[in-house]
């Protein structure tokens, strides 16, 4: 826990804990991230990626506590500050939004929702997003499966040059076995059309 409790507190002060004793409250005294005031002050005047930095920062202490109240804490604090950066647009915020909700992460699992902020993402041109949306649509997690929608989101991951690109490719091939022809060249036209409306995301 990150407060002492009174009989540690009294103890400290009367001066009667042994050295070992006081060694072990100093170990177990668990303290909230240190936020940088300038940074705290950019992410409360709405900066997107400060706000996801104060996210990842009580991610990591959520990591690295042993106390589990303070962890549930801490992953509730990093998922709070990650949806005020994703509820602005911004893709890391959204992408940590929609890891939170599929990992349980200060937040109950909800694949439904995880695939909403990753759509979102996805739709921002982000490959990692449009591949995790792709692999949902293939497995019909947290939306209906679909092999046309999970060869549509793979194929624009791996426009992509990306670490990922060859898996993309893989996995584009996979599910392309699954639809016919005809569903091919409506998958095809389809893809013709988003990457002429978002020619800024389309190969990044």
């Amino acid at each position: 826990m990150r407060s002492m409790s009174i009989r540690v507190r009294q103890c400290a002060l009367n001066g009667i804990c042994g050295a070992a004793a006081a060694f072990a409250v100093v170990l177990g005294y668990a303290q909230a991230p240190s936020v940088d005031p300038a940074l705290l002050s950019k992410a409360n005047g709405g900066d997107a990626a400060a706000q996801v930095a104060i996210g990842e920062k009580y991610a990591q202490a959520a990591g690295a506590s042993q106390d589990p109240d303070d962890t549930a804490d801490d992953w509730k604090q990093s998922f709070a500050w990650y949806m005020k950066a994703a509820q602005s647009g911004d893709i890391a915020g959204e992408i940590h939004v929609a890891e939170a909700f599929s990992y349980a992460q200060g937040v109950a699992r909800d694949m439904t929702k995880a695939a909403e902020w990753y759509q979102k993402a996805a739709d921002q041109g982000d490959p990692q997003s449009q591949g995790r949306l792709a692999m949902l649509f293939t497995v019909g997690q947290g939306v209906p499966q679909s092999d046309m929608d999970a060869y549509f989101w793979f194929d624009l991951a791996a426009s992509a040059d990306t670490a990922d690109r060859e898996r993309y490719l893989q996995n584009r091939q996979n599910v392309g076995t699954r639809i016919t022809a005809d569903q091919l060249a409506a998958v095809r036209e389809r893809l013709k059309k988003w990457k002429a409306a978002h020619p800024q995301k389309s190969g990044q």
